[in-house]
């Protein structure tokens, strides 16, 4: 029963992550992210229990990215989809072609929100990548599909949220969107090393980097709430760059 727990951990993750996905479809985006945060919490701990209880498995492996698939590769996916699909000029006055509707066998189907999807792409290529790749124990090579996913639930929450009009004439302008779409399946994917928050003693010295991340994330979470996430996102990424290159 002991070497199940990790596992159960990971299944609840997946049953988070398909709930996400049926409250984003009906246009649910702040209970979804609740439970996106939930099944990133039981990501994270399905992991330190396997290490803790000492039983790490192929299986667990093989799961991990399964469920991970779903709620940080389908969920941001849709967000996307859906922060795109608010950007179609509903009116009727457009005749862009990414804006129009496509009737298929009776289906109307936008195509412009369909690049969102390509998060989804993006993120299950790197996690295919993750389970081939010995070398990324101790760091990350590209940023981790869960970070991902909190940058792109992060923007609907900081619509809702912060309830600042020039945020959210940014955020709802397409190109900032379909920027931040590429960017996400380019940093995905990159040859970027982020470091892990992964422990091997409690000391400063060893894990400096470390603790003044976590510090300033409280920090900016306090001050600036929602808004905050993807400026940690940055913050990581660059905080990586600047230790890899103290440590060269």
């Amino acid at each position: 029963m002991k070497k199940q727990i990790p596992n159960i951990l990971t299944l609840l993750n997946l049953l988070c992550g398909c709930i996400a996905v049926i409250l984003v479809i009906n246009n649910n985006s702040i209970a979804a992210s609740l439970f996106v945060f939930l099944g990133i919490f039981f990501d994270f701990f399905d992991g330190f229990a396997a290490r803790k209880l000492n039983v790490q498995s192929e299986l667990g492996l093989q799961l991990d990215s399964l469920a991970d698939m779903v709620t940080s590769g389908l969920v941001p996916g849709i967000v996307m989809y859906k922060l795109l699909e608010l950007t179609i000029d509903t009116s009727g006055k457009t005749n862009n072609y990414w804006e129009a509707n496509t009737n298929w066998l009776d289906f109307n189907l936008p195509l412009l929100p369909l690049l969102g999807l390509l998060i989804t792409l993006g993120s299950a290529y790197r996690l295919a990548k993750f389970n081939i790749d010995e070398d990324q124990q101790t760091y990350f090579k590209g940023l981790p599909t869960p970070a991902n996913t909190l940058l792109i639930i992060s923007l609907p929450l900081i619509i809702k949220f912060q309830n600042n009009d020039l945020i959210n004439a940014i955020i709802l302008n397409k190109w900032f969107l379909i920027g931040i779409t590429f960017l996400s399946c380019y940093i995905l994917n990159s040859d970027i090393k982020l470091f892990a928050l992964k422990f091997k003693d409690w000391s400063f010295k060893n894990n400096a980097t470390r603790y003044i991340f976590i510090i300033m994330c409280v920090v900016f979470l306090i001050v600036l709430q929602f808004a905050a996430i993807p400026i940690i996102i940055l913050l990581y990424i660059i905080m990586s760059v600047l230790d890899n290159l103290k440590s060269k």
